[in-house]
Parts: C-alpha cells; sequence; structure tokens
C-alpha cells in the first residue's frame, strides 16, 4: 500500500470517527442542557416515575443518556473499525 493511500485512509478513518463524536456530544449536549436546564419548565409538566421530567432528565436522564451513548460509540467503533480494516483481533485482551 502506497503511503499516501493509507494516509488518505487514515485521515478518512479520523475524519469519521469525529463525525461520530461530535453528532454523540450534541445529542448529549441537548439532552443535559437542552432537557435539563432550557426546556425545564415545560417538561415539568409531565411527571414521569413520580417526579418532574424537567428534574428527572437534570438528575438522571442525561447520564442514563451518556451512558447509552458509550455503547452507541462503541458499537460505531467497533463498525468502522470493520470497514477499514484494523480490527482488533478476537483473543487480544
Amino acid at each position: 500500500m502506497r503511503a499516501s493511500n493509507r494516509s488518505d485512509r487514515s485521515d478518512a478513518y479520523w475524519r469519521r470517527n469525529l463525525q461520530y463524536l461530535m453528532v454523540l456530544l450534541a445529542i448529549w449536549f441537548a439532552v443535559s442542557f437542552g432537557c435539563g436546564i432550557l426546556l425545564r419548565e415545560p417538561l415539568d409538566a409531565i411527571r414521569f416515575g413520580g417526579f418532574k421530567l424537567g428534574f428527572w432528565f437534570a438528575q438522571q436522564g442525561s447520564i442514563l443518556v451518556f451512558v447509552v451513548l458509550i455503547f452507541v460509540y462503541v458499537g460505531l467503533m467497533n463498525r468502522l473499525d470493520r470497514d477499514f480494516g484494523v480490527e482488533e483481533d478476537e483473543g487480544s485482551a
């Protein structure tokens, strides 16, 4: 493989990785800041598990969304690694 071709593939890999990161962080920001702070009052009209929904997002919702986004990121990166042929061996730890 030529060095320029390898460099192009590496650039494409990291560009897609950064796109994934930006989208997932934007989702987390929208949930934590948007739902927990900016939209708190309208969401407080809705009850979730006995708590006002705005309060729930501020206290627990954004953390749960963050944990879910971590698993989504792992799945996306595993697929990206497969697409670019840089996946880890199953036996290595």
